[in-house]
């Protein structure tokens, strides 16, 4: 399978980027897929082009590029440690809902340009990215049909800057699969967030997996992968693509 490592200029700078293409004759459908928040790493190579596999052009862009190029925690990860905290808040703190939206133009004009694409495009994110699949969405509601979050962290909170205040500007089709016991999005959150999709009103679906938080990724750096669950949420992903994009 094809991996290009691309240069994304954004307002914000420069963004590196992997970009997957399926074996075969094009043009194809394409995603546009955040790494969680720990960052591009070999897992996420992985799960990419095994999203390319089944037919799609997939987008894996670095979401630290305003601070760094490389490995995002360049040691051990516990984030009961203040170390790994701090290092997480100085890579995500650029990350405002407004850069989450310029980000993703960026990404998807990206794409657009690319020859290999066609059509409508769909987003995922996990963890910290989960809201901004849903930011991608309302940023590009002429562009983006599908939008899911897995584990998604602070999707709703008593803040002005939550996402769920961007629902009326998204018109694309929506999945998120929740963990248990998760202190990014408590069951309490989740209820508050699933009411707010119904009174949004289009078309999504919203379910806790009873699994942990960042259960989908393989290479349980945090000890919580559930490959049975890991591979629901695939089977979950695949369909949720295949019957929007």
């Amino acid at each position: 399978m094809p991996e290009e490592k691309v240069q994304i200029k954004t307002p914000d700078g420069v963004a590196d980027a992997f970009l997957y293409t399926p074996d075969g004759q094009g043009p194809w459908p394409a995603v546009l897929y955040f790494p969680d928040g720990i960052g591009i790493r070999p897992a996420f190579h992985k799960m990419a082009k095994r999203l390319a596999d089944d037919g799609y052009v997939v987008l894996l862009p670095n979401i630290y590029y305003r601070t760094t190029s490389g490995r995002a925690f360049d040691f051990r990860l516990d984030f009961q440690d203040p170390k790994t905290r701090q290092r997480f808040m100085e890579l995500s703190g650029p990350l405002t809902p407004d850069a989450m939206e310029r980000d993703a133009l960026a990404y998807l004009d990206f794409l657009a340009r690319r020859n290999e694409v066609k059509g409508q495009m769909g987003v995922v994110g996990y963890c910290l990215t989960g809201k901004m699949a849903m930011h991608t969405a309302a940023a590009a509601a002429d562009r983006v049909v599908a939008a899911a979050s897995f584990h998604g962290g602070g999707l709703y909170t008593d803040d002005s800057g939550s996402p769920h205040h961007v629902l009326p500007r998204i018109k694309a089709r929506l999945y998120f699969g929740h963990a248990m016991n998760d202190n990014s999005m408590s069951a309490e959150a989740i209820a508050k967030f699933e009411a707010a999709l119904g009174a949004w009103g289009c078309s999504y679906e919203s379910e806790t997996y009873p699994a942990l938080h960042g259960w989908t990724v393989p290479d349980d750096e945090l000890g919580v992968y559930d490959e049975p669950q890991a591979e629901r949420h695939y089977a979950k992903l695949k369909a949720f693509l295949a019957g929007t994009l």
